[in-house]
């Protein structure tokens, strides 16, 4: 056996005692499926070390197993004799250790068990670090570590557990904090330097996300702090979940360097999973600063694009339909308005393109990081600049929506088609206007045919004509005016025989039942004089009558 090797047997009795948790640990460090029940795992697991395992693996085995039977209390001044172990090896294996620590810890737990219980985990042991890294956040720097990622080790078998740590501020912290809030009236104020609390899994075998430990309950020096809310669950009865994000505690810390800034976290643990917690000062970035980082790492060569055209486009022998065409548009899927900068993710194999300006806005208020033509993971770095595209764009006018890919990569402008809508105008209402108008126009010209009698006539004139009467009043001899009935029933037929409604009715059918009044002195013996030209208006027959 090499130095610093352990043998394989006691590699396989450690592994022996890991539970599930431990087991998941170790396949995922070794890059093996961690899926399944404990039964599969401890296959997987022991056969790392069947043919041989390499000392990382051994290493991380060995860390393991100490992390599961601690040796927290010193038994050799408080044990009798009996819980001595001599060998008369001076030197002993691994495995003779951790058996000797098993048996010590069971002696122990069994001479004092109220010494073991209340001291097995001390509330001021510092807590244990993992090696854990957590994703990058594209819209927060990291400035300092706070809280490194720290186990939230269950203590007791309660359903619920509860765990506190303590950080403090630097004088420099607490002012650069203070210096980037911004206090708006009517509005909290809002730090561009925060305090940010994350929870993950316990895993080390990758870059973990945002998880939050189920029924967690945060408190910030005796506040609550406040948590995402709930995604909705499409099933029901499926467990709940929050949306993978940090925690803003910056408004309910202490900035100042002399006051420690207290961190109560309590949760419900889950078998064979564990989480962590870390606290970082962070300094918030907006869209525009990563559109500039964007632009910054460069635009894609146009030939990378072209090469995926043809290759889409490539004639296959086996298959009946070929595809000679590729049409692609220049609207972003998600404002459809014309690209500006156009991008998509070095991953996806769609030529379809969106816009980076708002994409990232739309991930600053929201941030899921989805791509929208194909609704794939689409972080920010993994985000590039399509050069062909870019170039299109500047080329063709802003009219332009849609362009067409061919198969030796070139591209051709589809102009938008026009299309004229017809709208028919209802027929009805304008003949009815049409009649109406007709109709008024009639009366207003049937109106202008009444006959018209000259009272300065001789009095054979007046004879002659039957038609028309003047009477006399007894008092004053005035003439007395009465409208010829004939032109009026004459004016009548021509209007019915023209629409099929009445002419309505004026003043002038009530003359006959009204005496007229007498005349003003001043009209009489005026020569000339054509008062039957006052009854073409009704308003004038109105003031005559009350002159």
């Amino acid at each position: 056996m090499a130095d610093g090797e352990m043998d394989a047997a006691e590699l396989k009795h450690m592994i022996m005692t890991f539970r599930v948790s431990e087991l998941q640990v170790l396949l995922g460090y070794a890059g093996r499926n961690k899926s399944g029940r404990k039964q599969d795992l401890m296959t997987r697991a022991l056969g790392l070390v069947r043919n041989g395992c390499s000392l990382p693996i051994q290493l991380k085995i060995k860390e393991l197993y100490r992390r599961r039977f601690p040796r927290r209390v010193n038994l050799s001044s408080s044990q009798p004799s009996s819980l001595s172990h001599t060998s008369s090896n001076s030197n002993p294996s691994p495995l003779e250790a951790a058996l000797t620590s098993i048996s010590h810890q069971a002696e122990a737990q069994r001479l004092f068990p109220n010494h073991i219980q209340s001291n097995s985990l001390p509330p001021h042991l510092p807590p244990v670090h993992p090696d854990v890294t957590l994703k990058r956040l594209p819209f927060y720097d990291i400035i300092d570590e706070l809280i490194k990622p720290t186990s939230l080790v269950p203590r007791g078998n309660s359903r619920f557990q509860e765990t506190y740590f303590v950080f403090h501020l630097t004088p420099q912290q607490a002012a650069h904090i203070n210096s980037s809030r911004d206090i708006r009236p009517g509005m909290k104020p809002e730090y561009n330097v925060q305090v940010q609390l994350r929870f993950c899994l316990l895993e080390t075998s990758c870059e973990q996300e945002d998880h939050f430990p189920p029924s967690i309950c945060v408190k910030i020096n005796s506040k609550l702090s406040p948590l995402p809310g709930y995604i909705p669950q499409q099933k029901a009865g499926a467990e709940q979940k929050r949306p993978s994000r940090p925690i803003n505690i910056t408004p309910l810390c202490r900035m100042s360097p002399t006051v420690p800034n207290h961190v109560n976290i309590s949760w419900a643990p889950e078998y064979g999973r564990g989480y962590t917690v870390s606290v970082y000062l962070v300094r918030q970035l907006s869209a525009s600063i990563l559109l500039n980082r964007l632009r910054g790492h460069g635009i894609r060569n146009a030939d990378h694009s072209r090469a995926m055209i043809k290759e889409k486009l490539q004639h296959d022998p086996d298959s009946e339909i070929a595809t000679t065409s590729l049409r692609v548009s220049l609207l972003c899927p998600l404002g459809k308005m014309r690209m500006t900068i156009p991008c998509r993710p070095k991953n996806c194999t769609h030529l379809q393109c969106f816009d980076a300006s708002l994409y990232l806005q739309m991930n600053e208020k929201k941030p899921t990081w989805i791509c929208p033509v194909c609704d794939s993971k689409a972080p920010f770095d993994d985000l590039i600049i399509d050069g062909l595209f870019t170039e299109i764009l500047q080329r063709t006018s802003s009219e332009l929506n849609e362009i067409q890919f061919f198969e030796d990569g070139s591209w051709h402008s589809i102009k938008p088609q026009r299309e004229t809508c017809l709208v028919a105008t209802p027929t009805k209402p304008m003949a009815e206007d049409l009649s109406m108008s007709s109709a008024s126009a009639s009366t207003s010209h049937d109106r202008q045919k009444f006959e018209i009698i000259d009272l300065t006539l001789d009095d054979s004139s007046d004879e002659d004509d039957d038609d028309s009467v003047i009477p006399t009043t007894k008092d004053t001899g005035t003439p007395q005016l009465v409208p010829s009935p004939a032109p009026r029933a004459h004016s009548r037929s021509m209007l019915d025989s023209r629409q099929p409604y009445a002419m309505p009715m004026s003043s002038s059918d009530f003359m006959p039942s009204y005496p007229m009044p007498p005349l003003p002195p001043e009209f009489q013996g005026m020569p000339g004089l054509d008062l039957l030209s006052l009854l073409q208006n009704d308003s004038q027959v109105k003031i005559f009558l009350k002159g």
